[in-house]
């Protein structure tokens, strides 16, 4: 299995137990960002309208660095709506 499929099996998987999570707007699978710059690991993305640092959320609501294997990168994307 490549890279891509690994992870998209893990976003079909966990994809409604992360948006059920504060602040999350999107589940996705994209390349990871470090400081504002792309880089080029492909990694299991999870979008959110506002960070928060951990202590600041409910335990339940804390999104993990990784699932089964999958690095999860949290990014700030604000909030999303359908375009009209």
């Amino acid at each position: 299995m490549d890279r891509y499929e690994q992870i998209k099996k893990v976003k079909d998987q966990f994809a409604n137990s992360l948006m059920g999570k504060a602040n999350v707007v999107g589940v996705g699978i994209g390349f990871a960002e470090r400081g504002g710059i792309r880089d080029d690991e492909m990694v299991l993305v999870v979008m959110v309208n506002k960070k928060l640092p951990p202590g600041a959320l409910d335990p339940k609501d804390l999104i993990p660095s990784e699932i089964e294997g999958v690095r999860v990168d949290v990014q700030l994307v604000g909030d999303l709506g359908a375009l009209t």
